[in-house]
This record gives C-alpha cells, sequence and structure tokens, in this order.
C-alpha cells in the first residue's frame, strides 16, 4: 500500500518541479528553435526567454508570475492500493497545492468568481481540478500541468462546431484564425504549445484539447496518419506567419501542435482549441506499489506520446 506521506510528498515535489522547472522536451524544442531562427531580435528573444527559464530552476523561482490553475491527471493502475483511497489522494493535493503558496512556488490566483474572495491558498470549489485515467498495474502516475490565465481566459482556448461539408480545411481554418486572434491581442504567450480536439460533444473536445496542449510531448504526433497530416499541416501554417515570440515577428510562434479527436456525431464536428504557454508548467512523478518515487521526464498520459 502506499502510504499517504509518500504520495503527499511526491505531489509536493511534482507541483514546485513544475512551477520553476521546464521540461526537458520543452528545452530541447526552445534550443531547436534558436538554432533555426534568422531574425536576430526573435533570436535574442528566445535566448533571453531560456536563460530566464534555466535560472528559474536554479533560484526554485516560479517560471513565470502567473503560476496558473492547479491542475492533477492521475494515471492509476487498477491494482494500485492508496491508503486513504482517492479520497484521500485528493485531499493531498489540497494540501500539497496550498503549502506550495505557502512557501511561494504557486502565486495565489484562484479568487470566487463573482466575489473576487481570494482564500490566499489556490483552494476552493473545484478547484484543485482532478481528472483520471485507469490502466492496469499497480502503481500511480502524478501530473500536474498548471495551465496559464492568459492562455486560458483570453481567446487561448475557442471552439466551435465544423460542418462535415467544409471536412479538414474547415478544421484547420478555425484554428488557424483561433491562434491568430489570440496572439493579435496579447491573450498568448508565443511560442505556444498548440492543442486541437477533434470530436465528441463540446466539453470533450475542449477537454482533449487541453490535455493535448498540456501533457503530450514535443515533438510527439498523433498514431493516426490522419491527424497526425493535421498536425504537420497547422504546425507549417502558424510557423509561417511570422508571429514570433511574444508576437514580435519571427520562425517560431508554435513548438508543437497536437490533435486528440473523439468520435463525434453526424450533425456536425466540434473543435477546440487550447493554447499552452512556452513555459509548460508541468511535472511528472510515479510511485510503485513499494512506494518508490521516480521523477518522469515528461507525463505519460497518451502513452509513449
Amino acid at each position: 500500500m502506499i502510504r499517504i506521506e509518500t504520495y503527499e510528498q511526491a505531489l509536493f515535489e511534482t507541483i514546485k518541479r513544475g512551477a520553476t522547472e521546464i521540461s526537458p522536451d520543452v528545452r530541447e524544442a526552445f534550443v531547436a528553435a534558436i538554432d533555426r531562427e534568422a531574425d536576430p531580435d526573435a533570436r535574442k528573444g528566445l535566448e533571453a526567454t531560456l536563460r530566464s527559464m534555466d535560472m528559474s530552476a536554479v533560484r526554485r523561482n516560479p517560471l513565470c508570475v502567473d503560476t496558473g490553475w492547479p491542475i492533477f491527471y492521475f494515471k492509476v493502475g487498477n491494482e494500485c492500493r492508496l491508503e486513504g483511497g482517492l479520497m484521500g489522494l485528493e485531499e493531498a493535493a489540497r494540501r500539497a497545492v496550498a503549502e506550495c503558496t505557502r512557501l511561494g512556488f504557486l502565486r495565489s490566483t484562484m479568487k470566487h468568481p463573482l466575489t473576487g474572495y481570494d482564500p490566499g491558498n489556490n483552494i476552493g470549489a473545484n478547484i484543485p481540478d482532478f481528472t483520471y485515467k485507469f490502466v492496469e498495474g499497480d502503481s500511480i502516475e502524478l501530473s500536474y500541468a498548471a495551465k496559464g490565465g492568459g492562455s486560458e481566459c483570453f481567446g487561448g482556448t475557442r471552439h466551435r462546431i465544423v460542418a462535415f461539408a467544409d471536412g479538414v480545411k474547415g478544421i484547420e481554418k478555425f484554428v488557424v484564425d483561433c491562434f491568430t486572434a489570440s496572439a493579435r491581442a496579447g491573450a498568448v504567450c508565443p511560442p505556444s504549445v498548440l492543442g486541437v480536439g477533434i470530436g465528441g460533444t463540446a466539453n470533450v473536445a475542449a477537454n482533449l484539447a487541453k490535455e493535448a496542449a498540456c501533457l503530450r510531448r514535443i515533438g510527439s504526433s498523433n498514431p493516426d496518419p490522419m491527424f497526425a497530416a493535421i498536425e504537420r499541416d497547422l504546425y507549417g501554417a502558424l510557423n509561417s506567419l511570422g508571429i514570433g515570440i511574444l508576437g514580435s515577428g519571427g520562425s517560431t510562434s508554435v513548438l508543437a501542435v497536437n490533435v486528440e479527436y473523439a468520435y463525434t456525431h453526424i450533425a456536425g464536428i466540434a473543435v477546440a482549441t487550447s493554447t499552452n504557454c512556452m513555459v509548460a508548467r508541468r511535472a511528472s512523478s510515479r510511485i510503485d506499489a513499494d512506494g518508490t518515487v521516480t521523477r518522469m521526464d515528461a507525463p505519460m498520459w497518451f502513452g509513449d506520446r
């Protein structure tokens, strides 16, 4: 049985790492973007941003003043035994979020939506948010993926229903329009990781888009060749626009475009976009049945992607 103190400490360390360190795949994508950038100003911007993110890890400072929503993804083995069960896991996650907030790894940003009341610890109704996936085995994988306010609130997430008659071109046009509008508004911080959800109801598409943006490794591709082709098309199209780092120009506007899908109704195709900030704010850990905690380089929410 995995003890409460084991998974609570693992949650705390995972949150702290997600708030202060960029994942290896994100760093590699930044280095690649710097190497291929021809615009000297854009190159300087990318280099300065990477230096800043590297210093955050050294100093244990938040990667960004916006530390985002506290969001957890739990990949739970069917035979996994947790002291306190899943309710104990959620309570431990709340305590870990509150402690990380108290220590300054997270900024207090969660407020009552009408009164503006701030509890000061990022804990409130339906926050933190928890999503579960159940798999074979007796271990549990903990992923913390904090979604930033700009990329979520001000145009970074959008959805619409596309007619079957509009097909792939209709889907791609909507995605390009969404990203350019949000970048023009200064609502997102390019270069971004863009998640796209296709199919299902509106909330299913939105959840798939968020998971694709926050949990897929940069450089991975959808195993279905049709959706992989959409990823390539959109990656090329968006990077050809010259939006660049923070909208100041350059050849890298998105670090990746990740598409996930669900079957849909014959009435139409729900399409959603979810933009993740360049800092990505995510970290994952695995706890085995014997209590061994392993730091993971990237979430494995989508298997090896």
